[in-house]
């Protein structure tokens, strides 16, 4: 691959056993929506889930470069408090895909690009739903953040979360980790004023039944959200997949917005890359400051 050569291993391993996805196909899979995927992780520290033995095997997550990466695989500095020399793997590349792929992964990203540690250029909305809400309650709730968004100049676009929710994801210009994590804790906080009945901003589950919960915590520099396009270690081959604001809209059911493996490839054929802004520069907007 590229001049590389990569050890593929277990090809017939079943990997989910309710569909009998197995990880060669995961490998064909991560193989045919390379670009994509590449375009939104490609500059940035990499942590992997791993799930080797399928998701109901042992699931673990690694920010460090797994023992016995190749030492073509590049890395960069992610300094922290307990580690302050660590680094993390940048899947740069096809072949870096593909090892990376071999290992069973998630991919999960922080929300600035490698080279500048806590200063991101997207943000991040984790909308999850409360049993029994569901995604079609997110759908609702996006819809408003949307136009909330738009009413400081920022486009938001949606994708799956690959299990119960949505992710709004926001271009920005290069703004500190901080003033992002503010901006979006005072919208969750709007959106909780503005929608009671359906919308909470804290974490606490007693609140969290039948309304959806905004998660803005994932844009504090530490934290990191399942890249657009990457598998998860779900009972089915779910992938966290880009989605048009006209699904949003239409969405009734948990059904409409679940997307597998093998529904990702005609997706690419007909839409293209809906999350292509988001690895545009240009397309980033200032963000307004947080109200006191």
């Amino acid at each position: 691959m590229e001049g590389r050569r990569i050890s593929l291993s277990n090809l017939d391993k079943v990997l989910y056993p309710e569909t009998g996805f197995t990880k060669g196909e995961v490998l064909h899979y991560y193989a045919t929506v390379a670009e994509p995927l590449l375009a939104q992780i490609h500059d940035r520290a990499v942590s992997f889930l791993r799930y080797p033995d399928g998701p109901d095997g042992q699931l673990f997550f690694t920010k460090n470069p797994p023992p016995g990466a190749p030492d073509w695989v590049t890395t960069t500095p992610v300094p922290r408090s307990e580690d302050p020399s660590a680094e993390q793997v940048v899947v740069a590349d096809m072949a870096t895909l593909m090892w990376s792929a071999n290992l069973v992964v998630e991919f999960h990203i922080h929300q600035w690009p490698a080279g500048s540690p806590a200063v991101a250029d997207r943000m991040v909305l984790d909308l999850d739903p409360g049993a029994p809400a569901t995604v079609a309650e997110c759908s609702a709730v996006a819809l408003w953040l949307r136009e909330r968004l738009a009413a400081d100049g920022l486009d938001a676009y949606a994708k799956t979360s690959g299990s119960k929710g949505l992710h709004l994801a926001v271009p920005l210009e290069p703004t500190p980790s901080s003033q992002v994590s503010a901006y979006a804790k005072q919208l969750a906080q709007e959106a909780e004023r503005a929608l009671p009945d359906l919308v909470v901003h804290r974490m606490a589950k007693a609140l969290r039944p039948g309304k959806v919960f905004v998660d803005h915590s994932q844009n504090a520099a530490a934290k990191t959200t399942a890249a657009a396009y990457t598998l998860r270690a779900r009972a089915r081959p779910t992938v966290s997949a880009p989605v048009s604001w006209t699904e949003v809209e239409a969405c009734r059911t948990p059904a409409d917005l679940v997307f597998l493996a093998d529904d990702i490839g005609p997706r690419l054929d007909r839409d293209g890359d809906l999350f292509a802004p988001l690895a545009d520069p240009a397309q980033g907007r200032p963000l307004p400051r947080a109200r006191p």
